[in-house]
């Protein structure tokens, strides 16, 4: 994505691009880039057609592209939803399309947004689209992976944040990659001069409590503070829209799962520990005091515990308890 990008912000166009993939956010990125910037506000009043795929034909979608300019160097044709094009499923709309390819218009300016899946590579179009025109297929990020995407989209938005801020975040918000940078985007806005992101400040937009949330949750478990793990227990219940239990488990589960991988780590120091666990320098302190508090089988024991209020809590075998009831006992169950 990054030399596409590079190459639109030098004026370095090719005919047809074709945007591919589960993940939305780059396909975006890059239509948008081409909407806003090829051709100025007084050419695309003549020059920028917007298509969606699904009041379209890819025969409709051909004529715009073999139009030729009105005083203008260039046109720009954009199908939004293009996995959604009429005919594109059928033998006849990929034909036509890749004889397109083969002789494009060089004044158009022509982009696929073909989102959520890519071609099939087991016919002629998706074996021959890369020879043709420039492509990416995306997909989505593992979650490991988010916190890179946070600090690089806040290094291109020439703001710093602090690694907790971006564990924050991401554990919050989760792999929405068009959520993550909208919320970057929020406090970018908010942010003095100079002033960096905090995890307080993601806290407090997300809307999560800066005293009860999931990382005191997790610290109360680890230093075995019953006092406070209640607290935030009692605090979750009267809250459950803020603080819905299915992900906070989900969040605990990833938690004990990476401290269980941590136990067959042969460097456990907090570098060794970063590098085996692919966690910020911050995050690898709880893992490691997780290692120093509970043996390998409490580990397994807690892992056990979480599946099982997991089921409990989608319905399976949960008796006559609430959520708070369970997730109360999975707490106990956690620390003891």
């Amino acid at each position: 994505m990054k030399k596409i990008l590079a190459d639109l912000k030098s004026k370095k166009y090719a005919p047809v691009y074709f945007l591919q993939g589960e993940e939305t956010f780059y396909i975006d990125v890059i239509a948008d880039y081409v909407e806003a910037n090829v051709l100025s506000d007084a050419e695309k009043g003549f020059n920028q057609v917007i298509v969606y795929g699904k009041d379209a034909t890819m025969a409709t979608i051909l004529t715009h592209a073999r139009r030729f300019p009105m005083m203008a160097e260039r046109q720009v044709v954009i199908v939004k939803e293009a996995q959604d094009i009429q005919d594109f499923g059928k033998e006849i709309g990929g034909k036509l399309l890749l004889d397109y390819l083969t002789k494009a218009v060089p004044s158009t300016v022509l982009v696929f947004c073909h989102k959520h899946k890519s071609l099939d590579k087991r016919k002629e179009l998706g074996k021959k689209i890369d020879q043709y025109a420039v492509t990416i297929n995306t997909k989505k990020l593992y979650d490991n992976q988010l916190p890179e995407f946070v600090g690089e989209y806040c290094k291109d938005k020439k703001v710093s944040i602090d690694d907790r801020a971006i564990q924050a975040l991401c554990e919050f918000v989760g792999n929405d990659l068009h959520r993550l940078a909208n919320e970057v985007d929020k406090m970018v806005i908010s942010l003095a001069p100079g002033e960096s992101i905090t995890a307080e400040r993601i806290m407090s937009q997300v809307g999560v409590s800066k005293e009860y949330n999931i990382f005191e949750l997790q610290k109360a478990i680890l230093q075995r503070d019953t006092l406070l793990a209640n607290k935030i227990v009692n605090y979750f219940e009267r809250n459950t829209k803020k603080n819905p239990m299915i992900p906070v488990v989900a969040y605990l589960f990833s938690f004990f799962s990476k401290v269980l991988a941590a136990t067959q780590a042969t460097d456990k120091s907090d570098k060794g520990l970063a590098s085996e666990l692919k966690v910020s320098p911050y995050a690898v302190r709880d893992y490691s005091l997780a290692l120093r508090q509970f043996p390998l089988s409490k580990i397994i024991d807690n892992i056990a515990s979480i599946k099982d209020a997991d089921l409990k809590l989608k319905g399976v075998n949960n008796g006559s308890a609430d959520e708070g009831q369970i997730f109360r006992e999975l707490v106990w169950r956690l620390m003891n």
